[in-house]
């Protein structure tokens, strides 16, 4: 590939990458955060019953609850377009952060049903491979792999904060 080719598919993949990455840095944490619901006895049978559900009905528990926020997030836009710019950011946040959580935990439960609707693994698993490929190639990056070594060093600089600062507060108490 040539190199203005190669310049040309990084600037239009780079916004992609982004989502995915979003998608999938939110993705478990977030469908994990919404699971942990599911101690509770109520919200127990809820999510039961929807992963018994059939493949239709598991396309309407999972697809309805999504196409819900596309209201909130376009009075979010509303909102600043009347000038209430941090009351509309921080609505297209909580809706994207609420949906990502709701989307994933739906999704855990109702995929099985889903893969059985023959257009829907169709297009479900190309894309899948497409999204981990992409992922792969995201990951590989020296940008990546830069922000994960700041990460670690971030992350160890706070655990040896930690340290210290309970070292400190346990000397005071003696």
């Amino acid at each position: 590939m040539s190199r203005p080719k190669q310049i040309l598919r990084s600037v239009l993949l780079a916004p992609v990458a982004l989502l995915l990455l979003f998608e999938e840095w939110g993705w478990k944490p977030l469908a994990a955060g919404f699971a942990a619901l599911g101690r509770l006895p109520v919200w127990r049978r809820l999510e039961s019953q929807i992963a018994g559900l059939s493949p239709w009905a598991a396309l309407l528990a999972f697809g309805i609850p999504v196409l819900a926020l596309v209201p909130v997030k376009l009075m979010a836009l509303y909102l600043i377009g009347q000038g209430h710019i941090a009351l509309g950011v921080a609505l297209v946040l909580l809706a994207k952060l609420a949906g990502t959580a709701l989307a994933a935990r739906l999704f855990q439960l109702t995929q099985p049903a889903l893969m059985r609707l023959k257009w829907f693994a169709r297009i479900y698993t190309p894309f899948k491979r497409w999204k981990d490929r992409m992922l792969r190639q995201v990951r590989a990056s020296k940008p990546w792999r830069a922000g994960r070594k700041l990460k670690r060093r971030a992350i160890a600089a706070g655990l040896r904060l930690k340290a210290t600062f309970r070292a400190v507060i346990s000397g005071w108490r003696t």
